[in-house]
């Protein structure tokens, strides 16, 4: 973690998550998040996605900004009227994905975007991903807009994706989120969706290359694809391996299969919150997001 267990109880995420500091020296971090420190952090525990419609340059964009923002907004608020605890702003709707960095533009878009949902919730913790794994980008637009966190799909080792073989730049990511400041958590995938890695591991060690060499902040468990559920036994290796990190379960999760993921401290949600809407578009809904973090509120008690 990079705050004192003080400034983890600041109402602001941001702010409060700070460098410590020896006299006469530069700041240092300290630890990682504990599991602790991402309970402090995301409460109730659900992270709820912001799915942004396809970006200038895209194939998909419409040619209408004002469109896009006013989406993004709208999402957010219903997400934010259903409960959750913290919120994540993806180019979701810009496929087909870069392999790597996006274009000027994508980030340009990006930034606005997450620059609005943060203006307009100045007190939640915020995370953003740029498809399909641009980290450099995702931390520059996160530091910009006071974000809390990135979220990185390939971190540390190669997958094969369907934007053909991805390398994890775990050295690069920490070297510039230190030279940016050091304040944004990194929630890493594990075996990640849309993807297979380039050579058959035991999960235990992914797992602990992510945490321990990867220095990630955060472990997420997906299924195979967007909206496909995870492997509960899955969720519960990575926790045998990694017993006071973060484990995020990041694809398929309804109110119907909460309880298979007991293992998880937190759930990353988004296509099971969402109706369809005006113009064709899905969007989310409040009282879908409601009952999911009802529903998660619930299970983390029992556990």
């Amino acid at each position: 973690m990079y705050a004192t267990a003080t400034a983890m109880a600041s109402p602001n995420p941001v702010a409060g998550r700070c460098s410590l500091r020896r006299a006469g020296r530069p700041p240092i971090i300290v630890a990682m998040w504990t599991r602790e420190d991402f309970r402090r952090l995301v409460s109730p525990p659900v992270i709820g996605m912001v799915h942004l419609q396809p970006l200038p340059g895209s194939p998909g964009w419409g040619g209408d900004w004002r469109a896009v923002v006013a989406a993004a907004l709208a999402d957010a608020d219903a997400l934010v009227e259903g409960g959750v605890g913290a919120l994540m702003i993806e180019n979701y709707h810009d496929v087909p994905f870069y392999r790597g960095p996006v274009p000027p533009a994508t980030i340009a878009a990006m930034a606005r975007a997450v620059g609005a949902v943060r203006d307009r919730h100045p007190d939640l913790p915020l995370g953003v991903n740029v498809l399909r794994n641009d980290v450099a980008a995702a931390l520059a637009v996160a530091r910009v807009c006071e974000a809390t966190f990135v979220r990185v799909n390939v971190h540390v080792g190669a997958v094969v994706t369907d934007q053909g073989l991805i390398q994890g730049e775990a050295a690069a990511t920490l070297r510039l989120r230190r030279e940016l400041g050091g304040e944004v958590g990194i929630l890493a995938d594990l075996l990640v969706k849309h993807g297979a890695p380039l050579a058959d591991r035991p999960l235990a060690d992914e797992a602990g290359d992510l945490r321990h060499r990867g220095l990630a902040d955060a472990v997420i468990v997906s299924g195979a694809a967007t909206g496909a559920a995870a492997d509960p036994g899955e969720l519960e290796a990575a926790r045998a391996a990694l017993p006071d990190c973060p484990l995020l379960v990041g694809s398929g999760m309804r109110v119907e299969n909460l309880a298979e993921f007991g293992a998880a401290d937190g759930w990353i949600v988004g296509t099971s919150l969402q109706r369809p809407a005006a113009g064709g578009r899905l969007a989310v809904d409040s009282e879908l997001a409601a009952a999911f973090v009802a529903a998660a509120v619930r299970g983390a008690t029992r556990t």
